[in-house]
C-alpha cells in the first residue's frame, strides 16, 4: 500500500464513526479511491452549509467529487429533464424532491435494496413514505420543510400601532390567527416603496405550493376523487384573490411575480417586510446580526388559518437520488448516506432545516436548551407542531410538476391583472385536464 493510501486509511478510520453517522459507512476506507462521482446538487443559501462536508467524504473514501450542477430546484429540475429527454444521464446523485420525483419514471434506484434496513430505521417513517414512489424508495431524505409565520415583533408590541390598527379594523392588533387578519395587518403595515406588509413567491411550483395550501385551507381541492381538477371553485376563487388583493394594495413588493425562495428569504431579513411565511431553514438567518436587520426582533408562529379553520401546511422533503445509470452505485449510496446521516443533519439543524432523522430532533433540542437559545428552540416547537399537526403533501403523481406549469403562469397572470381570478383558474383548470387526459390519469 501506498503512503498516500496508508495516511487516507488512518484518516478514513479515525473519522469514520463521525462521518458516517454510526452504522451508515457502506464503504471500506478508501474503497473508491480514485473514482469521480458526478453529481447535480441544489443550491442557494440554506443548502451550502453541508457540502462543506464533502472533503470530509472524499478523504474517508479516496473518491472525488465533480459538481456539475448547484441550482435552484426549478432550474435543475428543467436541466434532469433535458437529460433524460436526450439520453445523457451520465451523474450518478441528483438532488430530489418528495414533490418532484413521481414525474422522473424509473430514472432512480430503489434504495431498499442498497440501504441497510437498520439505517432506514433511524428516519422518520413518513419521510420515508413521502420518498416512496410506486412502491420504490427513490430518494432518500435531507431534511424536511413546511412554512409558518416569522414577524417582526416590534411592529406588534408598538402601542401606537396597536391604537391606529384597533381604530381602523376593529380588533386588536396580534400576530395573525387568520389568513383574513394577516391581509388586514398587511395592508396596514405597508409603506411603499419602503416597506412592505408581506410577500410571496411568484412563480413556478412556489406559487403553485402557496396557491395550494391556501386552497386547502379554503376549504377546497386541487383534484376530485376521480383525479379531476376543481381548483377553479369558489374556494379557489378565494385563495387566489388572497395574493391578487394584496398585490394591488401594494402591501407586497411589485416584484412579488419573480420571487423565488431567496428572494423572500433575504427581503425579511432586509427589515423591509413585517411577516413572512417561510421555511424553518432561514431561522439562524433571520436572528444572525450579521445577516439580519431584524436579528433580535423576530417572532414564530404557526400558519394562520383558512375560512375552513385548517392551517396552511403545503409540506415535503429535500432528498437525494442515485440514477440507475450510476457507474458505481455503492459509491454514489455511500455519499448520500453521509449526506443524510446525523452528523449531516444536526449542521442543517442548527440554521433551522428539519431533521428526518428522529434522534436529530432529540439532540438539535438538547444542544439549544443547553445554550439557552430561546429563539430556536421556540422554531423547533413550533415546526414541529406544524410538521405533526399542520402538513400535508402535493398530490404525489407524475403528473403534479407538468400541471403545475400550466397552473403557475395563470396564477401570476392573475395577480399582476391580466385575468381574473376566475379566469385564470378557469383557463389552467382546462389544460390541467387536457394533461391528466392525454396521460390516461382521467
Amino acid at each position: 500500500m501506498t503512503l498516500r493510501k496508508l495516511l487516507m486509511a488512518g484518516v478514513a478510520l479515525s473519522v469514520a464513526a463521525g462521518l458516517f453517522g454510526g452504522g451508515d459507512m457502506t464503504a471500506s476506507a478508501g474503497e473508491f479511491d480514485g473514482y469521480t462521482l458526478r453529481v447535480k446538487l441544489i443550491g442557494g443559501a440554506q443548502y451550502e452549509p453541508l457540502y462543506a462536508r464533502i472533503p470530509e467524504w472524499e478523504a474517508a473514501t479516496g473518491a472525488k467529487v465533480d459538481i456539475l450542477s448547484r441550482k435552484n430546484h426549478f432550474e435543475l429540475d428543467r436541466e434532469i429533464k433535458q437529460d433524460i429527454a436526450s439520453g445523457t444521464i451520465n451523474w450518478c446523485v441528483g438532488s430530489n424532491h418528495t414533490s418532484f420525483a413521481p414525474q422522473y419514471g424509473n430514472i432512480y434506484i430503489d434504495l431498499t435494496t442498497e440501504i441497510d434496513a437498520a439505517v432506514l430505521a433511524e428516519f422518520l417513517p413518513n419521510a420515508l413514505a413521502a420518498s416512496t414512489v410506486d412502491g420504490r424508495l427513490v430518494q432518500l431524505p435531507r431534511h424536511s420543510d413546511v412554512s409558518n409565520l416569522f414577524y417582526i415583533k416590534s411592529l406588534y408590541e408598538n402601542a401606537d400601532n396597536k391604537a391606529k390598527f384597533k381604530e381602523r379594523f376593529g380588533y386588536d392588533l396580534t400576530p395573525p390567527e387568520t389568513w383574513d387578519q394577516a391581509k388586514d395587518q398587511a395592508m396596514f403595515f405597508a409603506n411603499p416603496p419602503d416597506f412592505y406588509g408581506t410577500q410571496f413567491v411568484g412563480k413556478d411550483e412556489a406559487i403553485t405550493g402557496r396557491f395550494y395550501e391556501m386552497l386547502v385551507a379554503e376549504g377546497g381541492a386541487m383534484f376530485d376523487d376521480s383525479w379531476h381538477p376543481v381548483f377553479n371553485s369558489e374556494a379557489g376563487v378565494r385563495a387566489l384573490n388572497w395574493f391578487v388583493d394584496l398585490y394591488n394594495a401594494k402591501a407586497v413588493p411589485a416584484g412579488v411575480p419573480n420571487y423565488l425562495w431567496d428572494d423572500t428569504g433575504l427581503g425579511f431579513a432586509s427589515g423591509t417586510v413585517a411577516f413572512n411565511l417561510d421555511w424553518a431553514g432561514w431561522g439562524a438567518f433571520f436572528n444572525d446580526p450579521a445577516n439580519s436587520k431584524v436579528a433580535g426582533d423576530v417572532g414564530v408562529l404557526r400558519a394562520p388559518k383558512g375560512s375552513s379553520g385548517k392551517r396552511t401546511g403545503w409540506s415535503g422533503s429535500h432528498t437525494f437520488s442515485v440514477t440507475e445509470a450510476c457507474d458505481n452505485k455503492p459509491a454514489a449510496v455511500s455519499f448520500i448516506e453521509f449526506l443524510t446521516n446525523a452528523d449531516s443533519q444536526i449542521i442543517e439543524a442548527r440554521t433551522g432545516l428539519l431533521p428526518t432523522r428522529t434522534a436529530v430532533w432529540d439532540t438539535i433540542k438538547a444542544e439549544l436548551a443547553a445554550a439557552d437559545n430561546t429563539f430556536m428552540t421556540e422554531l423547533f416547537d413550533v415546526w414541529g407542531t406544524s410538521l405533526a399537526e399542520d402538513a400535508f403533501p402535493v398530490s404525489l403523481i407524475p403528473e403534479w410538476i407538468e400541471v403545475s406549469n400550466v397552473l403557475w403562469p395563470n396564477l401570476q397572470a392573475a395577480v399582476v391583472g391580466d385575468k381574473t381570478a376566475q379566469q385564470a383558474l378557469d383557463d389552467a383548470a382546462a389544460a390541467a385536464t387536457e394533461i391528466l387526459e392525454d396521460s390516461g390519469r382521467i
